[in-house]
């Protein structure tokens, strides 16, 4: 009888390191968010890991694998011949991981469960989340993980079940739905005005001060190039911020005048838009992997989000632009549950 050392693969024919160091997903996952993202230092960002980490775990998978993957230089990253093999190996595996994700969410066919909605931080804060209480009345078993970020979420991926953006999807492999328009245009709270004076013209408004979010997704840079050519920044602005949260509250509270969506006028502060021609609209986009829509919690999501920008429903999201003054005639819906506060006391 073979000792049980003996038994299976002859030692000599088993990889090195063993076959359980080969299916380190983990340290695989890092090796391709360094090829995709160029350099250590843009993966370890992505991740949220110290670059030191990123590292270490690729000398482990070169370890592992046997072979370098990499050469680096002052300029990143680039692949060696054995690394662009393994890349493939890898995608495959990162693909198969995500197929058994969702078979597993396919399994459980009930309206339980935990759904990821990844969107933009402004949408999320200000109009998501204060409805959700709508979605949640519905469906009190369903966890609804809101990820409010201005990066966008690569659902194929399986970095969120569903995501909204203000960019549209460029993946193949996923579903695309145009939710609305987003109109971005100038404000000022009431205290500003009274304070400076209300700009009635371009060469009135290069004369106040200026708030601006520069983020993901935003075209901050593109549209201050375009809107005050020639004109540099710290001539005109008085802060930037990298979050909607902080950009409202700033024009709320007297910083400046600074670019919000149309619909800000219910957000409950004292804010007053502006008459002037300058507006930039942003299409909404929706996106989701086309398996995830046949689990029921998922596709209640998905109904629930596109009610929630319906155009007919909620004029601001048209694809003309409607000047908030003019927004009062041209809704017609019923009270907004729970949306925000002073909103039905002082607009409908």
């Amino acid at each position: 009888m073979r000792q049980l050392a003996d038994r299976g693969v002859p030692q000599e024919e088993h990889p090195s390191g063993g076959p359980h160091r080969l299916g380190d997903w983990d340290a695989a996952r890092i090796f391709l968010e360094v090829v995709r993202c160029g350099s250590f230092r843009s993966a370890a960002e992505r991740i949220g890991q110290s670059i030191n980490l990123v590292r270490r775990r690729i000398d482990d998978f070169e370890r592992q694998i046997g072979a370098t993957l990499f050469t680096r230089d002052v300029h990143g990253t680039r692949l060696t011949d054995e690394g662009t093999l393994v890349v493939s190996a890898v995608e495959r595996m990162e693909s198969a991981s995500f197929d058994l994700l969702r078979a597993r969410n396919s399994v459980t066919q009930t309206l339980s469960g935990e759904v990821r909605v990844a969107v933009t931080e402004g949408l999320g804060t200000f109009w998501l989340a204060p409805r959700l209480v709508e979605f949640q009345q519905s469906f009190p078993n369903i966890l609804v993980d809101l990820h409010c970020a201005m990066k966008s979420a690569d659902v194929q991926r399986h970095e969120a079940d569903v995501a909204i953006q203000l960019s549209r999807p460029t993946a193949l492999d996923v579903k695309v739905v145009k939710l609305g328009r987003l109109h971005v245009m100038f404000f000022a709270s009431s205290k500003y005005l009274e304070t400076f004076g209300t700009p009635k013209t371009y060469q009135e408004l290069i004369k106040h001060r200026i708030v601006m979010q520069f983020a993901d997704q935003t075209a901050a840079k593109e549209i201050f190039d375009s809107w005050f050519p020639g004109v540099p920044q710290q001539d005109l602005l008085v802060m930037r911020t990298n979050v909607s949260s902080a950009n409202y509250w700033a024009v709320a509270k007297g910083a400046g005048i600074g670019l919000l969506p149309s619909y800000a006028f219910a957000l409950g502060g004292k804010i007053v838009p502006l008459e002037l021609d300058l507006c930039r609209p942003f299409d909404i986009w929706l996106s989701y992997h086309p398996d995830s829509s046949r689990i029921p919690r998922i596709r209640r999501m998905i109904d629930w989000i596109v009610e929630s920008f319906n155009p007919v429903r909620f004029p601001w999201f048209r694809d003309e632009f409607i000047h908030p003054n003019d927004l009062k005639s041209v809704y017609k819906g019923d009270n907004l549950i729970n949306q925000f506060e002073g909103f039905r006391a002082d607009w409908l």
